[in-house]
């Protein structure tokens, strides 16, 4: 469950955005299979899958990694997205990039992985991270901010910084942004589309059927500045309603804990419950999510099981 906390961003950097018309990088980016699938209209649904915790038994890490594999292997014969998670919640994680690599065979198909990299590696690890990803020929790299909280220091003050880096690294490799709705949605929506963005995509925190409000405003000012950037919007499967789970979420991205209690308490299943998400943000325009929180033993099941639900079909 990957919950990057915004990256706040300089005072000029909003007026900067002001009578933005086109917020993609330079042309002659490569155009990738996620660039051109994000492009086409109608709804899109991809994963979120997260590595294991640095520290944990061999025998618990190689199960972990093999349901790993699988499910990126599934995910690859579907064409459905990946995104693997960077040291998520603040815990250090093992790197995914290096271990698909090996256990996969450089040969196998990453066209649908999509790592994150945080601002919290050394530069020099970041940038030997983005090329160790496009030589795999990944669909390409999130490069976010990283939680200031937590974890070490990053190595450049927001992740446009580290993206404007790896593009003059890797100028023609798609990369992914992030906003955060819950903030200030048109000032989010403003750092967007600003010049110095730098990147192909953006990836958003977890939104719901609960947070329409800043998810419209969010999309109507990137709408008035004239942003086609594709924007894809998190959804969280709430396996439960367990106080004590939904606390610990709360710490990381906002959770609508009454909201969510109530739902299970009508009877809604954790997927009902998810689907409802992905529906009524496709019905605010918000139609391409990725979905957090799945477990990868059955990740594929568990996507087919919420898209599939009335009112989410066709997500995939």
């Amino acid at each position: 469950m990957t919950r990057r906390v915004p990256e706040p961003e300089p005072a000029g950097r909003q007026s900067a955005a002001v009578g933005r018309t086109d917020a993609r990088p330079p042309e002659g980016t490569k155009r990738s299979e996620l660039v051109a699938r994000l492009a086409r209209p109608g709804p899109m649904a991809a994963v979120e899958l997260r590595p294991p915790r640095l520290g944990l038994d061999t025998t618990r890490s190689m199960d972990f990694w093999i349901d790993m594999y699988h499910a990126v292997q599934r995910f690859a014969r579907q064409r459905t997205f990946v995104l693997l998670t960077d040291d998520a919640a603040g815990d250090a994680e093992e790197e995914s990039l290096a271990h698909l690599a090996a256990n996969l065979g450089d040969n196998s198909d990453f066209g649908t992985v999509v790592p994150f990299l945080t601002c919290k590696h050394p530069l020099e690890y970041c940038r030997m991270f983005t090329r160790r990803a496009a030589a795999l020929g990944t669909a390409g790299v999130a490069v976010v901010g990283g939680d200031h909280a937590v974890g070490p220091e990053r190595c450049v003050p927001h992740g446009k910084d580290l993206r404007a880096i790896l593009r003059r690294d890797q100028p023609g490799f798609p990369l992914g942004g992030w906003a955060n709705p819950h903030r200030d949605p048109v000032e989010q929506a403003r750092f967007v589309a600003a010049d110095d963005f730098s990147a192909d995509f953006v990836l958003t925190q977890i939104v719901s059927h609960h947070s329409l409000g800043q998810v419209e405003r969010f999309r109507a000012e990137l709408d008035r500045l004239g942003v086609d950037l594709p924007v894809v919007y998190g959804v969280f499967l709430y396996r439960s309603a367990n106080p004590r789970t939904l606390g610990y979420l709360g710490r990381y991205f906002p959770v609508p804990a009454r909201e969510v209690t109530a739902e299970f308490a009508a009877g809604m299943s954790a997927e009902e419950i998810c689907a409802r998400s992905v529906r009524r943000l496709a019905e605010a325009g918000a139609d391409k999510v990725y979905v957090s929180n799945l477990r990868s033993r059955d990740a594929a099941r568990g996507l087919g099981r919420v898209v599939g639900l009335p009112g989410a079909e066709g997500q995939t």
